[in-house]
């Protein structure tokens, strides 16, 4: 992003960019947090290879035909949608442009240049026939974006100033580590399902590791997260911390609450799809929620 600030235009922001910020960071959360359930129900149905080429979905055509089955359109549906989080990102950085914020505008460059290198790593998804790694980097990257869309709509709030602490040192890195554990149960989250039952098709690899050892592995990270947040919860609201950060670490227990009982759930049923797709859904929210936590600590000016 060298040479960014030269770019941005000299005058004003017109109105029009100053009123939809907002809304197109708002629409670029939501579309990184859809990309997430829409490749969760590819992997879920079986219809990983629906398309059994990239980027065309067939080597004769880039769209499926009828006869390739239900599994290809919603193989192709889920591609089509990257169109769609590509045009939410396209806008958003035109309206961050327009706007003339430096930082405004490498948080929107930064969303805008995840959709091409998402559809890469699908891609290489794809022709390496689902392997269960790289599945987990391709879900990594889009929580990672989901974060950033939440970093995004904070810089929104803030001034482009050096930033100022509005919690005691002890709380800010009680949040770090409470961001790092949350990090830490998304990535185990994303080795426990490359060695589980669904795959995204029938000749899918595995990763070959057990599957109860790293479900208990995800389970004590999540008992370590629970712990760091519950901390958190009743540290901010004895240390005199402004309302937003205490609303903040509240929202990240509401949300671990609601994931640990659906993960519990799902694995005492045999992992039906509709909760692990809910699952799916839980953790982008943990992602967008302890994100949020983590920049409410400090604020620009």
């Amino acid at each position: 992003m060298t040479g960014i600030q030269e770019v941005l235009v000299p005058h004003a922001a017109p109105a029009w960019a100053q009123r939809w910020i907002r809304p197109a960071a708002v629409a670029s959360l939501v579309a990184n947090v859809l990309i997430v359930v829409t490749g969760g129900v590819v992997r879920l149905t079986g219809s990983g290879l629906g398309c059994p080429t990239w980027p065309r979905c067939t080597d004769q055509s880039f769209v499926p035909h009828r006869a390739m089955g239900i599994h290809s359109a919603i193989e192709f549906g889920n591609r089509m949608i990257t169109f769609v989080v590509a045009a939410v990102a396209i806008a958003t950085l035109v309206v961050a442009w327009r706007l003339g914020r430096a930082a405004v505008l490498r948080l929107a460059f930064l969303l805008a240049l995840g959709v091409p290198a998402q559809a890469v790593i699908g891609g290489v998804t794809v022709l390496t026939d689902l392997n269960p790694w790289i599945v987990s980097f391709h879900l990594l990257v889009s929580l990672a974006m989901v974060g950033l869309a939440v970093v995004l709509l904070r810089r929104l709030d803030e001034g482009d100033g050096p930033p100022r602490l509005l919690a005691a040192p002890g709380v800010v890195w009680l949040t770090r580590a409470t961001f790092g554990a949350a990090w830490a149960v998304l990535y185990v989250g994303t080795v426990v399902t490359g060695s589980g039952p669904h795959a995204g098709d029938v000749h899918a690899p595995r990763n070959g590791l057990d599957p109860r050892a790293l479900t208990q592995l995800h389970t004590d990270l999540v008992f370590l997260l629970v712990g760091l947040t519950l901390a958190s919860v009743m540290v901010v609201r004895t240390a005199g911390t402004p309302t937003a950060v205490r609303r903040a670490a509240g929202a990240l227990l509401g949300v671990e609450a609601a994931q640990a009982a659906v993960g519990f759930v799902q694995y005492a049923t045999d992992l039906p799809v509709a909760l692990v797709a809910a699952h799916l859904l839980g953790a982008a929210l943990l992602s967008a929620a302890v994100t949020w936590l983590l920049v409410s600590v400090r604020v620009r000016t």
